[in-house]
């Protein structure tokens, strides 16, 4: 050790590492940074970690024993409550309470998790090493819902969304977030679980489904995506938004990298334009969808399974948006933002909350983070951060499992 390094544990390295790899995503950062945080030399981390996955690993283990010590208590009392609600809400608590004190290991699970370097197993048996059963959230929905596991993951997703937009709004990584502000997204998330935008039970079992598809599947139609901008897309779900590079959008299209600059300036602006134009498609697929129908219910539905129908279709763009759903990508601002709320701006949801254009826009946001989470299913590999270009097909009943979870939460499926 140098004359004058200060001395570190093992604990004050994991903790810094959280905190430098987090504010980065994890992504590209290195043992040189981490020691820069600490300011001290390389080799003193080399003392207790040899190599990055060493680290990252006494990092799981530290998530987990946090995670565990904080909802081991919830998990407990919601398995004793004889109300299947309550027992909800208290699992909603723990849960979200964690995530919402530490915004650090919601990024690490997010990567973690969403990247499957941590597969179901893998999770349920380092629960179980600390004496908590991960089946809990399901054995309390079954007193009372049906947990099928497209549900499971709808209940797990939407309190993934709803607790990162609470970080983003705090600006967590500079403010922690006041216990009043952490109760009232409790609140909030368990509503949403719990009843979804609020439609009526009636409206939304007597919609003819079957009829609402072949509606759009028989026509929607659209204009063949511009070849620059699929060699993009190509790409991005090849390699990740981080590793593509605008030699590797050239070789795709058999041009230079030099005539590629006369599309975009650099690397960001190609991206933005890349992510502008396909949102601003998908708008306009939701738009054909809904201009079907004058009904509100058949308007949501026709409107999310037409977003659905253009993402089957271009299997390289669910991939490439599957990319920005759970990460921090920020490319600027666009010249011209995208109307987001032109597909949903006529639909009325009953929800009291969802009162303006903002709170409108966020479920907006939430339906295609759902959408996008279901459709990419089939598509992941265990241990991968790409599988390549996807293939397959996600069969409609898990779209119309998304639909009564949108629209009636957990309530949509009584036992």
């Amino acid at each position: 050790m140098a004359a004058g390094e200060k001395k570190m544990t093992k604990a004050e390295i994991v903790d810094a590492a959280f905190h430098v790899w987090g504010c980065n995503f994890y992504q590209k950062t290195s043992l040189s940074q981490l020691a820069e945080e600490l300011k001290v030399s390389k080799p003193a981390l080399y003392r207790h970690f040899e190599k990055k996955q060493a680290l990252s690993a006494a990092m799981t283990e530290r998530f987990f024993d946090d995670f565990t010590a904080s909802v081991r208590a919830d998990f407990e009392r919601a398995l004793q409550a004889k109300d299947a609600d309550e027992g909800i809400y208290t699992l909603v608590q723990g849960i979200t309470g964690f995530y919402a004190r530490n915004v650090y290991a919601l990024l690490f699970s997010l990567v973690n998790i969403y990247n499957r370097n941590l597969d179901t197993q893998t999770i349920s048996e380092h629960f179980k090493a600390r004496g908590t059963d991960i089946k809990t959230l399901q054995l309390v929905i079954e007193k009372k819902y049906d947990a099928n596991p497209t549900v499971l993951n709808l209940v797990f997703a939407t309190l993934t969304f709803f607790i990162s937009c609470f970080h983003k709004t705090n600006n967590s990584f500079v403010n922690p977030p006041p216990e009043e502000e952490i109760q009232k997204i409790v609140s909030t998330i368990y509503e949403i679980i719990k009843n979804g935008t609020e439609f009526s039970a009636e409206e939304i079992v007597a919609l003819d489904f079957e009829k609402l598809e072949n509606m759009v599947e028989g026509r929607m139609h659209g204009e063949e995506p511009e070849p620059l901008l699929k060699a993009i897309a190509e790409a991005v779900a090849e390699a990740g938004p981080w590793e593509t590079s605008m030699n590797m959008v050239a070789k795709r299209m058999g041009i230079s990298k030099s005539s590629l600059y006369g599309h975009f300036k650099n690397k960001k602006d190609m991206l933005r334009r890349l992510f502008v134009s396909e949102f601003e498609r998908i708008i306009d697929f939701a738009q054909q969808g809904i201009k079907l129908s004058s009904d509100t219910a058949e308007q949501l539905y026709l409107g999310i399974f037409s977003i659905a129908v253009y993402l089957r279709s271009r299997p390289e763009i669910l991939t490439a948006i599957d990319w920005i759903r759970t990460r921090k990508l920020d490319l600027g601002k666009p010249e011209k933002e995208p109307d987001y709320l032109r597909p949903f701006k006529n639909i009325e949801f009953k929800r009291r909350y969802i009162k303006d254009d903002k709170t409108k826009l966020l479920t907006y946001y939430w339906v295609l983070f759902l959408l996008t989470n279901i459709l990419i299913q089939p598509f992941m590999k265990k241990n991968t951060q790409s599988a390549g270009i996807p293939s397959g097909k996600v069969q409609n009943d898990d779209i119309r499992v998304l639909y009564k979870f949108i629209t009636l939460g957990l309530g949509g499926f009584k036992r």
